[in-house]
């Protein structure tokens, strides 16, 4: 099962490289991680997605998440209602003959065209990452050049 676990910790180097050892060193691969600033520039919030196959190794984990002295708090988002976004830039192949079908496909999606320049063309996309994933595969058929995808990030 794929959990969301948001993190608060301060803002101080090394944070992040001690809690993602904890996942590492139990053999968790961080499959999606956001960090940054919150409205206090002195915490940051993470927001890391796994894959869990072992409920009670993932617990493990988040009490070991708790004790480390830099965390405020954890939450296990997962069972939660809770919104989640993902970016993602896509670099396309925007040959004129397509031109029409590019711009039905972006409204189908409700995406932003933010650069054209000659033939290729950069595309924003910032949606829950189901319609991320499926926006991705359907932009394969126009020609993706180059793709730079965000992490998960999520509030209740």
């Amino acid at each position: 099962m794929r959990h969301t676990i948001s993190i608060l910790v301060e803002n101080k180097p090394g944070v992040l490289a001690r809690i993602a050892g904890l996942f590492s060193a139990r053999g968790y691969n961080i499959s999606s991680l956001a960090v940054g600033e919150t409205q206090d520039p002195e915490i940051s919030r993470m927001t890391l997605v796994v894959e869990a196959k072992d409920e009670r190794i993932l617990e493990q984990i988040i009490k070991q998440l708790r004790k480390l002295i830099d965390t405020i708090t954890v939450a296990d988002f997962t069972k939660k209602d809770f919104v989640g976004r993902e970016l993602a830039l896509v670099k396309i192949d925007y040959k004129r003959e397509n031109q029409r079908k590019i711009s039905s496909f972006l409204d189908k999606y409700s995406v932003k065209l933010l650069k054209r320049k000659e033939d290729k063309a950069i595309i924003e996309i910032c949606a829950n990452p189901d319609k991320v994933k499926e926006f991705l595969k359907d932009v394969r058929a126009f020609g993706v050049v180059e793709l730079m995808r965000t992490g998960r990030v999520a509030m209740l």
